[in-house]
């Protein structure tokens, strides 16, 4: 007999083993916790071994799985990701020899389009930019420096807050990506308008972290997302925002300035052209452009 939270760190070894992000493993934890958490109050046995597909497809069913802990009833999109973690924790211990077989094999994602990329528009990014510019201080100007990179370039927040002033190469209009999505290391070309930024934030310095806090200490993604919502809400913008805006908003610029989803492809690190259709989608002018 192994309990399913056995079950669970014994994956999650096997996760980080395999080099699995720190967000894809955290979110493994907590939906396969939902479920045991679950199991639990409605008195059914812990025991991995005995979980069956009838449990499994009950619990989806559950608010615990449909709804978020305010209530709100979870998006399609956020149900499927329960779904690919139960599979995936379920496959891997059946693969194991935990389980005499996996309870989750009936368990099929829905059908349903990923959400529109929340991209901020051109307004909204004047407006996010005139409150970072409008404060002096040294943390503001930090900011401000990073939202222009990331803008600029399509740079997720965790590789733009690992570069390092040895990564900038203003002469080749070039930085170094020694943080990827997949630890893939990539030379990333940059417009003119991100080194004239760079120029101005780097000065000097020539070693340690391109963002960092006054003291030079590296910066959490966290802190900088704190520090981004109220920034959000000082520049007026009442809809839901994060810094991984801030990619969307260069990859539907770029979409909208050369209809390739290729170059868009090619510029965002994509492994699939899946991954970057979701911007074909959001442009109904150029569909309604074209039918006039």
């Amino acid at each position: 007999m192994i309990t399913i939270d056995d079950a669970l760190s014994l994956f999650l070894v096997q996760l980080e083993a395999d080099g699995r992000s720190t967000h894809t493993i955290g979110q493994y934890r907590r939906h396969v916790r939902a479920l045991a958490r679950w199991l639990a109050v409605e008195r059914l046995p812990l025991d991995v071994g005995a979980i069956t597909h009838e449990d499994v497809a009950t619990f989806m069913t559950s608010s615990t799985a449909r709804c978020r802990p305010d209530g709100v009833p979870k998006t399609a999109t956020s149900t499927n990701a329960l779904r690919t973690s139960l599979r995936g924790f379920f496959g891997h211990c059946h693969e194991a020899g935990y389980i005499p077989a996996n309870p989750t094999r009936l368990l099929r994602r829905a059908l349903c389009s990923p959400p529109p990329p929340r991209a901020l528009t051109d307004d909204e990014q004047r407006r996010l930019l005139e409150v970072l510019d409008g404060d002096g201080s040294y943390e503001a100007r930090r900011d401000a420096a990073l939202v222009r990179v990331m803008l600029g370039t399509g740079l997720r927040l965790s590789s733009a807050l690992a570069l390092r002033f040895e990564d900038v190469d203003l002469v080749a209009r070039e930085v170094t990506i020694r943080s990827a999505k997949g630890d893939r290391p990539d030379r990333l070309p940059i417009s003119r308008e991100v080194t004239r930024v760079l120029t101005d934030w780097i000065g000097e310095r020539t070693e340690g972290a391109l963002f960092c806090s006054r003291s030079g200490w590296s910066l959490c993604p966290r802190h900088v997302q704190r520090r981004f919502r109220k920034a959000i809400e000082a520049a007026g913008i009442t809809r839901a925002a994060s810094p991984h805006s801030l990619r969307h908003s260069f990859a539907t610029r770029l979409y909208a300035r050369t209809g390739d989803l290729g170059l868009v492809q090619a510029a965002l690190r994509h492994r699939s052209i899946a991954s970057t259709m979701v911007y074909a989608r959001v442009d109904g002018e150029r569909l309604r452009a074209a039918i006039e």
